[in-house]
């Protein structure tokens, strides 16, 4: 049945002695013949039996493997191949036709040779393609970069699959000629380019001979694992091992979780208190596309797409104190925007870094100058959050502030039992969080104390990074009225994960086996409606960079639905009228529009908004050269107009700009700086009466 998908590895089409015959400037550092036969292991039929006995029988969903799913088991493993539609052609997306109701028999049964055998027609597919790459730079002179109209159309998630060889060269062109033009604009001659992009191809072709057949193994299984929910996974045994000992408190150095995304390495999430979440420049969903070593700007990447994730983690990690460079294209970057290079010293994460703090805002000028506004940071949902938080209460209250800024802007949540504890310390008692289970059992989470430990003003801060337990937190202090919530509209993740090892007692498997992690509960905001996908709207909006429709939970492939319970018993103890609210959103709009700092960020919006559809990028050298200088200009007006606000001399150029100059200038928060004149505009309201 297989010979029906034309899956056997050979070198004799045209491509192929065209790829062979040719002369190399850079020769390719492997052949085609050294690609890995790739079968299923032993264990993986029994492994594939237990994920399946998992996925059905104690998902939140109790997903049924049928032939329904079998179609999209099919269709995300393709994606999984060939995200970018770069190496397959037609033709072998219509060889799997076949298959698309079967798949749900072979993870069901563990015969799984059918799904190696599209794997190894993949592989094939690259290596010809990188290949065809190296061909590519098998000329003297540099490529015309002034080519008018010559484009790179680099996000082709929704385009159609290639239909023939020609087609595949031209996409390739296109991507060897971009590769080559970032790397010009950057500085290189053609010959550093041409060595610079022959290593690169090359690195790619090494990384195919070196597939092995977990590698298989463990894309099918999540291509099955998506298929039934967003947040569900398999974890192959070097994951699961990562995972148990939860080596993000370390990772590798630079204290972020990273996982692999198609050809992409991508930030899961920032450890709080670490290096990556301390250099501020680092987000989730950001993908790190090379990594270089120290801290000299001259010194080589390593570009990692296509990379295996374990490979990547080695090239992150090193020692306490030394520097690891990353290029990165930002989850909110314009499309077709070169990557951006990140330098993170690394460390080791202390607990004192993760801890919630507190400090004092006092606005130097405007009508609520010399007053004192609490400001309590939470990074995460840690064991003895609340303990530490009626610590920073209690000094907060000694250095008599008027009111108080929780402030869970990137926190992505945590412990559910300290959102229900830190929850309780506002309210006197009271649900806090609805869980319905797999089965339908419902439960209410409650506050019982009967105490309220802080009765004053509270304004809640989040942002789109806000998640999880951060979103309990939030939805139910503005269900009770006891908190006003500002910021933007929170990630959306209303669901709870559980983590269980494959391994049994009595296995006696030669190599060790993976685990799964599986959706078995969802959350519920006391009035009934869930945190998923929805999450929590702010009660006053501030300017957002972040869309909706582009990061959060809304974003995230086959995430489970919203969906409503009725309302837990409880009574507001404060209440916001639509009109009040009306007021204060006004308020903050007008002051928006004044403030320098939040005039950079909607001019960045506004570029970002209007580029964010472009699905290609220019290689045309003089129109990117422009492109830069520009940006750079915009930089240069920015940092003198805030020289000049604090008094300073301006600059000539950025390069002007020294570390020395860049210390003067304090670290601008605008939406913090907003949010404290909003408390005080809510205290001068005297909203916050309690019942």
């Amino acid at each position: 049945m297989l010979n029906k998908l034309s899956l056997k590895i050979t070198i004799g089409s045209a491509l192929g002695l065209l790829l062979w015959s040719h002369s190399f400037a850079i020769p390719p550092a492997h052949q085609l013949d050294e690609l890995p036969k790739l079968e299923p292991e032993s264990h993986h039929g029994t492994v594939s039996q237990r994920v399946t006995s998992y996925f059905t029988r104690y998902h939140f969903t109790n997903a049924e493997l049928n032939n329904e799913m079998s179609e999209q088991i099919l269709q995300r493993y393709l994606d999984m191949l060939d995200f970018s539609k770069m190496f397959l052609l037609q033709s072998d997306i219509d060889a799997t036709v076949e298959y698309k109701h079967l798949f749900d028999d072979m993870i069901n049964s563990g015969k799984l040779k059918p799904a190696y055998a599209i794997y190894d027609k993949a592989l094939q597919r690259r290596f010809e393609r990188y290949s065809y790459a190296l061909s590519l730079l098998d000329v003297e002179q540099p490529f015309d970069f002034e080519q008018a109209g010559d484009k790179y159309h680099f996000q082709r998630k929704d385009a159609d699959w290639p239909s023939s060889v020609d087609e595949l060269n031209e996409l390739w062109r296109q991507r060897v000629k971009y590769d080559a033009l970032n790397l010009t604009i950057a500085g290189k001659n053609w010959q550093e380019v041409v060595d610079t992009l022959g290593k690169r191809y090359n690195n790619a072709l090494k990384r195919l001979t070196q597939t092995n057949s977990e590698d298989v193994f463990q894309t099918v299984m999540n291509a099955f694992a998506r298929s039934v929910e967003a947040h569900t996974s398999y974890l192959s045994p070097a994951n699961a091992e990562r995972f148990e000992q939860n080596m993000n408190l370390s990772l590798e150095g630079i204290g972020a979780v990273l996982q692999a995304e198609y050809d992409y390495t991508v930030i899961q999430s920032l450890v709080p208190g670490g290096p990556a979440d301390k250099s501020g420049a680092l987000a989730p969903d950001d993908k790190i596309v090379a990594v270089g070593q120290g801290d000299d700007s001259k010194s080589e990447f390593v570009d990692i797409v296509g990379w295996r994730l374990d490979d990547v983690v080695e090239l992150i990690k090193g020692p306490k104190g030394t520097t690891v460079r990353l290029q990165v294209i930002k989850a909110n970057q314009a499309a077709g925007a070169a990557p951006r290079e990140i330098a993170i010293i690394r460390d080791k994460v202390k607990l004192e870094d993760r801890a919630a703090k507190a400090e004092v805002k006092t606005p130097e000028q405007g009508d609520y100058a010399g007053r004192r506004m609490g400001v309590i940071s939470i990074p995460g949902f840690y064991n003895n959050l609340t303990s530490d938080v009626v610590t920073l209460i209690d000094q907060m209250n000694s250095e008599e502030v008027e009111g108080l800024i929780i402030d869970l802007r990137g926190n992505g949540g945590g412990a559910l039992n300290e959102a229900i504890t830190l929850t309780g310390l506002f309210i006197d008692q009271g649900p806090v969080v609805q869980v319905a289970q797999a089965g339908g059992r419902k439960e209410i989470s409650s506050d019982r104390d009967g105490k309220t430990y802080y009765h004053g003003p509270l304004v809640v801060m989040v942002d789109r990074y806000s998640a999880s337990a951060s979103e309990i937190f939030a939805a139910a202090l503005q269900d009770y009225g006891r908190a006003v919530i500002v910021g933007e509209n929170t990630y959306g993740k209303g669901t709870v994960q559980q983590h269980r090892g494959l391994a049994r007692r009595f296995d006696f498997f030669e190599q060790p086996i993976g685990s799964v992690q599986y959706t078995i509960a969802k959350f519920y905001r006391i009035n009934g409606g869930s945190t998923q996908l929805r999450g929590v709207t702010p009660d006053i909006s501030y300017p957002a960079f972040t869309d909706a429709e582009e990061f959060g939970e809304s974003s995230q492939d086959n995430a489970l639905p919203w969906d409503q319970l009725e309302r837990a018993p409880y009574n507001e103890v404060g209440v916001f009228s639509d009109a009040k609210l009306t007021e204060w959103q006004q308020l903050v709009d007008d002051r928006v529009k004044q403030n320098p700092e939040f005039l950079y960020v909607l001019e960045d919006i506004e570029k970002y908004q209007a580029n964010k559809q472009q699905t290609w990028v220019s290689l045309v050298l003089s129109e990117r050269k422009a492109e830069e200088q520009e940006d750079n200009a915009r930089k240069l007006a920015r940092a003198n107009q805030r020289l000049q606000r604090l008094g300073l001399e301006p600059v000539k150029d950025l390069e002007a700009l020294t570390d020395e100059i860049t210390r003067d200038l304090p670290k601008v928060d605008p939406y913090l700086e907003e949010t404290v004149k909003l408390s005080f505009d809510i205290i001068e309201a005297k909203k916050f009466a309690m019942k």
